[in-house]
């Protein structure tokens, strides 16, 4: 049994494994605090890319969408051809500002339809018919230097999403720091960390090293998020809540680089209108106060928000007053160093479709390759195992 299969089928996770404080000492978690901060916001279950930015120039839209589209004169205008929904005010100040850059068409060749299986190759990195078992982020992580510690990319959950697991280093998932440290007072854990006369097992040596590091991390972000003077003006949603502690850490100079936050709910297959519009509104309402929350404390221009979906929907709707699994969708980035804020490229065609779908011209891990090399500065192929162009968005 490889020590990856040992932890799985013994029932632990490293995120619910805590050891002495004293065993803190084998853990350095001397990071550089002065680099940059990526946020990445995952939109789980499919977002309908033609509702989020509307083609509201094209009939064809409103021809496949007779009860649907967005009306005209609701959506928030961009530019001749395109325009927000309208739950997404703050969302059309940032673009004004210039703080956004949307990027359209992105997707990968032979694309998959199920969650699932969508949702791995976008957190893998791999082609539609490569099964992959790290994720790029953490094959980033597995590059960092010998300092590292598992909370230099950190999950606002109870579960370490596949893109921050890499082959040797992973990040950490912690969605209540205060709740972690108190497991910390687990008796057996207690004694399991104190019988450590165990280097020649290899599978209970590494468990050993885990918790190390899961104490260590545990107690850094506890004592990072605690007295948090960002509560108030966040909204009181889950996003709300994720970005406020978010923020925290960033204002504070912490360690952790990479943030990591999956938002659920946008599978609409029925009455789309009312539940899309609500899962937007809860975004716009928290993102926009994020990024100025970050801007007033100067930290805007060290940070990128990615925000993206595993898919998008079909072009027509469907009998139920929604949309199904699609292909093709919009990626969003924020931030003070934006290369080319703005729409970055052509709006989607709604004449040349793929049986009813979207027909990608953007690669994905183009913008993977764009975010490792301009903004991680690392080599993108050693990472993502191939060559792709970056694009010019930051």
């Amino acid at each position: 049994m490889d020590r990856r299969n040992f932890l799985k089928n013994s029932g632990l996770a490293s995120t619910a494994l805590f050891v002495p404080q004293f065993l803190s000492r084998f853990n350095n978690s001397g990071f550089n605090q002065n680099g940059k901060n990526l946020v990445i916001i995952q939109w789980s279950g499919g977002n309908d890319g033609l509702n989020t930015l509307v083609p509201f120039h094209n009939d064809l839209y409103y021809k496949n969408r007779p009860s649907l589209a967005i009306p005209k004169n609701k959506v928030l205008k961009l530019t001749d051809e395109l325009g927000f929904n309208p739950m997404l005010a703050g969302m059309k100040d940032l673009y004004e500002e210039g703080l956004l850059t949307i990027i359209n068409n992105v997707g990968y060749p032979n694309p998959i339809r199920s969650h699932f299986r969508s949702m791995d190759i976008w957190h893998t990195a791999s082609d539609s018919n490569q099964y992959w078992q790290t994720g790029w982020l953490g094959r980033y992580l597995d590059q960092t230097k010998a300092d590292y510690s598992p909370h230099k990319a950190l999950e606002i959950d109870d579960a370490l999403v596949l893109a921050l697991k890499g082959k040797h280093k992973s990040g950490f998932a912690a969605s209540n720091p205060a709740k972690l440290k108190k497991a910390a007072n687990n008796n057996f854990l207690q004694k399991v960390a104190h019988h450590h006369n165990h280097d020649h097992e290899e599978n209970v040596a590494y468990l050993y090293k885990t918790l190390i590091e899961t104490q260590s991390s545990a107690d850094y972000l506890f004592n990072q998020a605690k007295n948090s003077t960002r509560k108030g003006s966040y909204p009181s949603t889950s996003i709300g809540k994720d970005l406020a502690t978010i923020a925290n850490l960033i204002v504070k100079d912490t360690n952790t680089k990479i943030y990591y936050i999956n938002m659920g709910g946008f599978d609409t297959h029925a009455s789309q209108k009312n539940r899309q519009e609500r899962l937007l509104k809860q975004y716009n309402d928290a993102i926009k106060i994020f990024v100025k929350d970050l801007q007033k404390n100067q930290k805007l221009d060290d940070t990128l928000i990615m925000t993206f979906s595993e898919f998008g929907r079909r072009v027509k709707q469907n009998a139920s007053q929604g949309t199904d699994h699609g292909t093709a969708n919009n990626v969003y980035f924020m931030g003070g160093k934006l290369k080319n804020p703005g729409i970055f490229n052509e709006a989607p065609n709604l004449s040349n479709l793929d049986e009813g779908d979207l027909i990608y011209s953007v690669d994905f891990r183009r913008i993977y390759a764009s975010v490792l090399k301009n903004w991680l500065g690392v080599d993108p192929e050693n990472v993502l195992l191939s060559t792709f162009e970056p694009l010019g968005i930051i």
